[in-house]
């Protein structure tokens, strides 16, 4: 955890909107590092955006699944791809109205929403495995989905490129498990499975999963060559006991529902380790408007997980410098309780911190450029 101590040096902020940013020097030490700093009011002037119209002229063209000919619709809008029900879609509400990113749905029936704070964008509540659809064909822009998703459905393509890669929601993991009983009580790792002899091409090791994509390539990759895949909706977990499957691969969260179902993980059986993440189409972060608005919400998400687990503590010190204040905090390296002659001590969780460059979007940038 990181705290910095403030001694508060202006008046009252003026209504307009205003950030707080460092005035003077930080102070480091073994123990938790405190801040003299004064406040700056910033304000923030209103954006101003130019319409430009003009007028094109008609001919035939043939218009499948959002492209013409083969290219991407060019769209005025933006549109950001949301999970349309379950867990996954409360949390990723919540994240946006942490952010102040307030998600409106003018009529509660219908699949799109707005977002106030971004002009020009739209929000499509969609099944998450069609959202990465969607990016791929050009009719959505942006979306938020678990990164098992993304490698799921996406297969590789090169089109979809990952914005952030840590929303810190949504945790679980693609992982392999096989019955704790039987031929596989001894079995312990995926080197253990692929050696067993009893695996043929007339009698393959059988597997239950959702992942039809990832299952057989992380077979192949692990010299698993006789396996056949079935796919099931849900309870996966029963399908071994109910002689339907040898195994199954499926997303963990505890681990749980797969010991009560006498199933267990083996070493090297995880494929990938997934939580929520930002994702977005390359070909529609060319335009300018979809990587203006790609860096409003990536500064806001990085700004806010930033500041988790974060306060600002602040006290009145007496001291007739900010260096003779920093000196007192520094002979105390434990503060323990503030004991150092300050008073009125308040202490506030952090909402945001802000970069002047956001990493993730330096990152973005290099990946676009290459």
């Amino acid at each position: 955890m990181s705290t910095s101590l403030r001694v508060q040096c202006s008046s009252s902020p003026s209504p307009a909107l205003s950030f707080l940013s460092s005035a003077s020097s930080s102070f480091h030490s073994s123990s938790p590092k405190f801040s003299i700093f004064s406040t700056v009011c910033v304000s923030v002037k209103p954006v101003v955006s130019t319409i430009t119209c003009s007028s094109v002229q008609q001919s035939q063209v043939s218009v499948v699944n959002g492209r013409i000919d083969g290219q991407v619709v060019e769209r005025s809008e933006i549109r950001l791809g949301l999970p349309s029900k379950g867990r996954m879609a409360d949390d990723t509400l919540d994240l946006l109205k942490d952010c102040q990113l307030f998600v409106k749905k003018i009529n509660p029936r219908q699949y799109v929403a707005e977002i106030p704070q971004l002009s020009n964008l739209q929000v499509w509540f969609q099944r998450p495995k069609d959202i990465v659809r969607q990016l791929l064909t050009g009719d959505l822009d942006l979306g938020i989905v678990g990164f098992d998703t993304v490698n799921e459905y996406g297969k590789g393509d090169e089109d979809l490129i990952i914005v952030h890669d840590a929303l810190e929601y949504g945790d679980c993991h693609l992982s392999l498990a096989i019955p704790q009983y039987g031929d596989f009580e001894n079995i312990n790792s995926i080197r253990e499975l692929a050696q067993m002899p009893q695996w043929t091409e007339e009698k393959p090791l059988r597997v239950a999963t959702g992942f039809t994509y990832l299952g057989p390539k992380f077979m192949k990759e692990n010299g698993l060559k006789h396996v056949t895949f079935s796919t099931f909706d849900g309870a996966l977990e029963a399908q071994p006991a109910m002689g339907s499957a040898d195994a199954i691969l499926d997303l963990v969260s505890s681990g749980t529902t797969l010991k009560e179902n006498n199933l267990k993980e083996i070493e090297g059986g995880v494929v990938l380790e997934s939580q929520a993440v930002l994702v977005a189409s390359r070909r529609s972060l060319n335009r300018k408007a979809v990587r203006v608005t790609t860096r409003e919400i990536l500064e806001r998400l990085e700004a806010h997980l930033r500041a988790g687990g974060q306060f600002t503590v602040t006290a009145n010190m007496r001291g007739f410098s900010a260096e003779e204040v920093a000196e007192k905090v520094l002979r105390q390296p434990l503060l323990s309780g503030l004991q150092i002659g300050a008073s009125g001590v308040l202490v506030s969780p952090l909402t945001y911190i802000f970069d002047e460059e956001p990493p993730r979007w330096l990152q973005l940038v290099s990946k676009l450029e290459n």
